[in-house]
């Protein structure tokens, strides 16, 4: 859901949902399954991001990430120059749609134990959601119950918390 007028996202009868449509990266960058891993990394550098997702035929079918690379590649002193994307790739895919509550995001992160989530629609590719950008939506919040606070009498059992960290 967007933000409306006044900043507050997927205000509903004084409860609040955050989709992960809502804080996702947008502009996903990607990395055919049968290139080097020597690519990946080149192109992560370029990017100064942490993970690239796999694609075969312009579908998402994996994930490698650093850590991949340091697990996969590193440790096992593997040729940087012969070993596919495929090969150390993390798959299949943990996805989740952007209607979905980031809530329920992060509870499958953390039953998966993994940081970042592509996100799709139907099948196409349209985000990824980290753990870094969850993290980053923080302010955002503070800016929403200021907002509610501001429009809303704040209930008692939450207006010292509101007071002394929000407002």
């Amino acid at each position: 859901m967007p933000a409306d007028e006044e900043g507050c996202i997927g205000e509903n009868q004084s409860q609040i949902t955050i989709k992960v449509g809502d804080i996702m990266v947008r502009e996903v960058i990607t990395i055919d399954e049968n290139s080097t891993v020597k690519e990946a990394a080149e192109v992560m550098n370029k990017f100064e991001i942490g993970c690239l997702i796999a694609v075969r035929k312009g579908r998402a079918v994996g994930i490698i990430t650093e850590r991949d690379l340091l697990k996969r590649v590193v440790a096992e002193a593997k040729d940087v120059n012969k070993t596919k994307v495929k090969d150390v790739m993390s798959s299949p895919l943990v996805v989740v749609e952007p209607n979905l509550d980031l809530e329920e995001a992060v509870k499958l992160m953390f039953q998966m134990k993994i940081k970042k989530l592509p996100v799709v629609e139907g099948k196409r590719l349209v985000g990824l959601v980290s753990l870094t950008d969850i993290a980053r939506f923080q302010p955002q919040m503070i800016k929403i119950l200021k907002h509610l606070a501001a429009r809303h009498a704040t209930p008692k059992s939450m207006k010292k918390v509101i007071d002394y960290y929000v407002v």
